[in-house]
């Protein structure tokens, strides 16, 4: 088969940026690219391996001659544009939240769920970050021991809202330690200038957040276990890129520590950081821009029996949304 011609919607956001850097990184194979975004965006100019190629506004007439679509422009667009890409004969791999939960699209991580690609009818899915990284840990518990529940409560860096939360911290940041007082926030609810606050997403009628909602849902369905206990607390925090996760799971069967550590240190797309009494433990600032999720901080837990207790921290930017989509395109 001939190098696909590919096609990324939202090139000049944050994800779109880092599309280009993966991309360019794992030297995937194409034969042209064609760079995509609103209409006010259009005439940028965006590097690639060495070229400049002039951003294009999005139509319905995008996808002519275009065998491959990474989307990352939100879920009206992805909801009004990628079935003109399907039609148009392309391949649509969408970052957004639009399809996740559709019955007849794959929700897709690869060291995970690889086969349940087969399925899909033009759109694959790209799961939620903080569902990424997670999934990418319980899947080799789950295969080893079982899996009944599931807490976690998440460290979402600003880059999960995008470009202008990270410029908002830094901003809000430089003028707190200035001794001013910081602009009111337009990107998220509140400031994050060494300030922390569990608000990602809106609020449902239960009080749960709508990304407390997807982590319980796309964990589901990644891991084909519709009735998993999923408990989630999403809170955003000072850190520019790079989710964190506290996790505590309940097994069918038991594990011991280094059971489990051996199980993360083989799993494929993790990297077992644990060696705390050396002050060895992931850190978000460590893990920026790399490909792997690291795991530490393995103990029994206190509250399932039997059960464990770990910690986690994966690039929201890399692994939790471009890297994952290009592996998923490397796939297919």
């Amino acid at each position: 088969m001939s190098p696909p011609r590919v096609a990324i919607v939202g090139a000049t956001g944050a994800v779109g940026h880092e599309f280009l850097r993966v991309l360019a990184e794992r030297d995937f194979s194409m034969r042209s690219l064609k760079l995509l975004a609103s209409a006010r965006s259009a005439g940028k100019t965006l590097s690639y391996a060495g070229e400049d190629h002039v951003v294009e506004a999005l139509d319905e007439n995008s996808f002519r001659g275009v065998d491959l679509a990474f989307f990352s422009a939100g879920g009206g667009t992805s909801l009004e544009f990628a079935p003109k890409a399907v039609a148009a004969g392309c391949a649509v791999i969408d970052n957004s939240s639009a399809y996740r939960m559709h019955a007849d699209v794959p929700l897709i991580v690869p060291e995970v769920n690889r086969t349940s690609m087969g399925q899909h009818q033009g759109i694959l899915a790209n799961p939620n970050c903080s569902t990424i990284i997670l999934v990418l840990a319980l899947a080799p518990l789950q295969q080893r021991a079982g899996l009944q529940s599931v807490v976690v409560s998440t460290y979402q860096a600003a880059s999960g809202a995008g470009q202008r939360a990270m410029d908002e911290l830094h901003e809000s940041t430089r003028a707190v330690l200035a001794g001013e007082q910081p602009a009111k926030p337009d990107a998220l609810a509140h400031s994050l200038a060494f300030n922390l606050f569990p608000h990602v997403d809106v609020f449902m009628p239960d009080g749960f957040t709508r990304e407390e909602d997807k982590m319980l849902f796309e964990v589901r369905k990644i891991l084909a276990m519709p009735k998993l206990n999923v408990d989630a607390t999403c809170v955003r925090v000072p850190v520019t890129r790079c989710h964190s996760e506290s996790v505590s799971v309940q097994l069918d069967q038991p594990l011991t520590v280094a059971e489990a550590q051996d199980l993360f240190a083989q799993a494929p797309g993790i990297e077992l950081l644990d060696q705390p009494a050396a002050n060895l433990y992931p850190m978000p600032r460590d893990y920026a821009g790399r490909d792997e999720v690291a795991v530490g901080r393995v103990r029994l837990g206190r509250v399932f029996d039997p059960g464990l207790t770990f910690w986690l921290v994966g690039d929201q930017l890399k692994k939790g949304a471009a890297l994952n989509a290009v592996q998923i395109a490397e796939a297919l």
